[in-house]
């Protein structure tokens, strides 16, 4: 009898999750949209507001990110060097290691940084989905790597994250105290997790995975049919106002999260402006990859990997939407 009552709250709860995390979701409003040149390389793969500005980086760049000029409709990538120091041993596998520098060598950035945030400090953090690590630059353009305890890889590939090659760490995000930092696994299994800085060194309080889990879901695009699953994913991470932001690739969604056990809170879709004939690419899985929120509303960009879309831009793309209509904080 206990057995059984048990299992029905646990029936019940697991029920109640579903129903408050299954509310309807509302399509954000597009304001604009900015192709954006200049990049060596192009491959957009992160947005951060530093200082009052915007700035990106690319995946194929181990040297540099940009400023975005925004001046005109058409914006313009500035390049900001550094010297990366050399990283220390990641805790990937090394059948891992040998496949990333295979593939660097042959598209370029070794490093292939993924995601782009920034501190109130002013200090820019980027996560190398290469090294599993972070590199942390100054205002003053001094890059150091992050002292990130080694649990964090290790816990990581003891919950299934970090499994396959380029599916490790895809976004980042740091509070403004620079104390507090999130970590999105892409795929197969996706996954969140957390480090906070203890003087000089990145640790775990308590789990340092928030979240692992896998699945398929339904394709938003039904205009373009496939006969390749699509799988849950993370792209990028943003802070804003206390919530963590996450932006679902394949979902085309972005998805407010309790920042301390990383629940679902709401979720908005941005699918029908982005699957338009014009702005849609001809592939089976979702390229937004970069994340901005803020009061007005979201940026979000696009590592087009010089495809073309509909209408034949082969350049990266920025999105402007406007914040929900009840705000990002309104509850369902």
């Amino acid at each position: 009898m206990r057995a059984a009552l048990a299992a029905w709250l646990l029936m019940t709860l697991c029920l109640a999750t579903t129903l408050a995390t299954a509310a309807p979701v509302e399509e954000l409003r597009l304001l604009g949209e900015h192709p954006v040149e200049g990049m060596r390389d192009g491959n957009l793969s992160g947005l951060a507001i530093c200082g009052g500005e915007l700035y990106t980086e690319s995946d194929r760049d181990d040297d540099r990110i940009y400023r975005l000029d925004t001046r005109q409709p058409v914006w313009q990538a500035e390049a900001q060097r550094f010297d990366v120091p050399t990283p220390a041993p990641s805790g990937l596998s090394w059948g891992m290691n040998v496949r990333t520098w295979a593939a660097g060598f042959v598209r370029g950035g070794t490093l292939d940084f993924e995601g782009i945030s920034c501190d109130a400090a002013g200090n820019r953090y980027l996560v190398s989905e290469a090294r599993a690590q972070v590199l942390k630059i100054s205002p003053e353009g001094e890059a150091q790597w992050l002292n990130i305890s080694p649990a964090l890889v290790r816990e990581a590939r003891a919950a299934g994250l970090l499994a396959h090659f380029n599916a490790i760490f895809e976004g980042l995000a740091i509070n403004p105290a620079g104390d507090q930092l999130w970590l999105a696994a892409e795929r197969s299994r996706r996954g969140l997790l957390k480090v906070n800085l203890h003087g000089s060194e990145w640790t775990c309080d308590g789990a340092c995975v928030l979240l692992s889990e896998d699945g398929v879901q339904a394709r938003p695009d039904a205009a373009m049919p496939s006969d390749m699953p699509l799988v849950i994913d993370f792209s990028d991470l943003a802070w804003f106002n206390g919530k963590l932001y996450t932006l679902e690739r394949n979902a085309y969604q972005i998805c407010r999260r309790d920042t301390r056990t990383v629940a679902v809170e709401r979720c908005w879709s941005f699918a029908d402006a982005a699957l338009t004939p014009a702005r849609r690419y001809a592939k089976p899985y979702g390229v937004a990859e970069a994340l901005v929120v803020d009061a007005q509303g979201a940026w979000i960009g696009n590592d087009n990997n010089d495809w073309a879309r509909g209408d034949g831009d082969v350049r990266p793309i920025v999105w402007r939407f406007a914040a929900p209509v009840d705000g990002w904080e309104a509850r369902p």
